[in-house]
């Protein structure tokens, strides 16, 4: 292929990725503001975060009772290092659909908040809580290990935790990473450096 055609190719596809995301930011603009966009976690810049925090602190000031806007705004609060503030939208959240389908991952980002903040005792009942209404979930495992393992230094109940953690996944690259973590802890090492948190 020539050097000419491929720059037109490329030339094109970002047209065509430019124009498809001008036509989605405008379609959404038109959706009306029942609660934000979804965003993953960890994404965006801090003018980012800022405007999904102004937009979701506005819609639950107008709806208090909009349970993605609170769990939305807890996200962004974790994601831009506001724990405290994260414990308390994950808190209204839970409060208003306490059985949602997404409870055992916001008792786990809350309990991360809870870890941020020193309150080891309250991390560890949000992880428990989570693993007991989803018995698979494997991040409240894994975050349960961790404060167990770092914080406070009861390496017997992070085995304990990453056992099960295992039962569940061990194939995977976190799951690889928990099986190493427990050889280290049976063999007398310290409490892992780094997690996967989330």
């Amino acid at each position: 292929m020539k050097q000419e055609n491929l720059v037109y190719i490329v030339v094109a596809l970002l047209v065509g990725l430019l124009g498809g995301f001008l036509i989605f930011s405008v379609s959404n603009k038109n959706k009306g503001a029942s609660a934000p966009a979804a965003v993953p976690m960890g994404s965006g810049s801090p003018a980012d975060y800022t405007q999904r925090i102004v937009e979701a602190e506005k819609i639950v000031a107008q709806n208090p009772k909009n349970y993605q806007a609170w769990v939305q705004l807890g996200n962004d609060y974790f994601d831009t290092e506001q724990p405290q503030k994260a414990v308390n939208a994950y808190s209204k959240a839970l409060e208003i659909d306490p059985n949602h389908q997404n409870t055992p991952n916001v008792l786990t980002d809350q309990g991360v908040m809870y870890r941020k903040m020193g309150l080891f005792d309250k991390a560890v009942e949000n992880f428990d809580k989570a693993n007991k209404l989803d018995s698979k979930h494997t991040q409240s495992l894994f975050n349960l290990g961790i404060v167990y393992a770092n914080d406070l230094k009861q390496n017997d109940k992070a085995i304990v935790a990453w056992q099960r953690y295992l039962v569940l996944d061990a194939m995977s690259p976190q799951g690889q990473q928990v099986k190493a973590m427990v050889e280290d802890l049976k063999a007398g090492g310290g409490p892992p450096k780094s997690g996967n948190w989330k």
